[in-house]
């Protein structure tokens, strides 16, 4: 084994880990993490239940990333004992397991570092998705539900929970729209890089004559809030409308006006929710959904005003076609904001987006 480019390595993992340690400012958190647990030791503490969940959750989430960098580093300490006792000895069983550490050690660096840059206020949250099929009828509506298979996938790789809120489907095939929570850590920090238009280019299993038709859809993503003195919503601006459900669901569906439509008179923004079944469940998930359409706006605002300032990134917009999915007559995944692109369809169909959202992530904060 050549010992000196193991320690060239373990050196380059090392340097990334101290990187990741001051972008995630360990310090800082340890600091906040001593104020937190001093107020969770007060006697008014759980007077206020959801300020206490909500500290809570903080308090967990501080001491995972704190405690995912001081393991990383400690196994960065106990490899480079290793390394020398494997000199030492000259023992071909040490040299393989020093191999595998080094992977296994080259692999969570990377994750701790794609952490580090997730540094927006909502990053840690969990998301809200929702797909809309574009123009192009049974055509644009499979290609939506292709990509909620697709972030389905790409949840259940990364280990998170999937709840589906609302889901309109096609007359003939896939869906019209859909929502659905996608719940676990940073689950929004990875996934606000998917916001935008998705465009696909294949040949139509609709089409008898087999040509090729490009078909869109569009995703949004917001942070579901916890706190919800995050924003503040007035009830004078609210405009509440109930209707019946409609698509599948019986007798329920077809008697009761269960389905809540809210629209935020000041921002034009409405949100709907039928799935649950009475109008108070459904009320209750509507307005959550518009709590998280206004801190999304409100962290777009913020962005776009800092793209402005940086203009190097300008490419990088919210809301624009963002991506290019080609079948036919080459295949290729494009990512129009960073360049970035891949000939493995099928992978990005199944989930794998680790590649276009770290580079999205180190362009967006480079």
């Amino acid at each position: 084994m050549d010992f000196y480019e193991q320690r060239q390595r373990l050196q380059s993992i090392a340097s990334s880990v101290q990187t990741s340690r001051d972008a995630i400012g360990v310090e800082k958190l340890k600091s906040e993490l001593a104020e937190l647990e001093k107020k969770r030791g007060e006697e008014s503490f759980w007077q206020d239940v959801e300020h206490a969940k909500t500290v809570n959750m903080r308090i967990a989430r501080i001491e995972r990333s704190v405690k995912k960098t001081e393991e990383l580093e400690k196994k960065c300490s106990d490899l480079t004992e290793l390394i020398d006792m494997a000199e030492g000895e000259n023992d071909p069983e040490l040299e393989s397991e020093i191999e595998v550490i080094t992977k296994e050690l080259e692999k969570e660096s990377e994750e701790l570092f794609l952490e580090s840059l997730l540094r927006g206020k909502y990053d840690s949250l969990n998301a809200i998705l929702t797909i809309h099929a574009g123009a192009g009828g049974t055509e644009a509506q499979d290609w939506a539900e292709m990509l909620y298979r697709m972030y389905t996938r790409y949840a259940e790789r990364k280990g998170y929970g999937i709840e589906t809120t609302d889901r309109q489907d096609g007359d003939e095939a896939g869906i019209k729209s859909v929502t659905f929570l996608i719940k676990g850590d940073n689950a929004y920090g990875f996934l606000k890089a998917e916001k935008g238009v998705h465009r696909l280019v294949r040949i139509s299993p609709f089409d008898a004559g087999k040509r090729r038709h490009t078909s869109f859809a569009s995703l949004e993503v917001m942070p579901e809030i916890v706190d919800e003195g995050e924003i503040v919503i007035k009830p004078e601006d609210l405009k509440i409308d109930t209707c019946r459900s409609s698509g599948a669901g019986g007798q329920h569906v077809n008697k009761t006006e269960s389905a809540v439509r809210i629209t935020h008179l000041p921002t034009g923004i409405v949100t709907w929710c039928q799935n649950e079944r009475s109008q108070v469940q459904n009320k209750e998930t509507a307005m959550r959904m518009l709590y998280a359409k206004l801190a999304e706006l409100k962290e777009r605002e913020q962005t776009e005003e800092a793209l402005k300032l940086k203009g190097e990134i300008k490419k990088i917009e919210w809301g624009s076609q963002i991506r290019s999915y080609v079948f036919c007559p080459y295949t290729m995944v494009k990512d129009h904001r960073t360049g970035y692109e891949t000939s493995d369809v099928n992978g990005v169909m199944d989930g794998d987006l680790d590649g276009f959202i770290y580079d999205y992530l180190v362009k967006a904060n480079s």
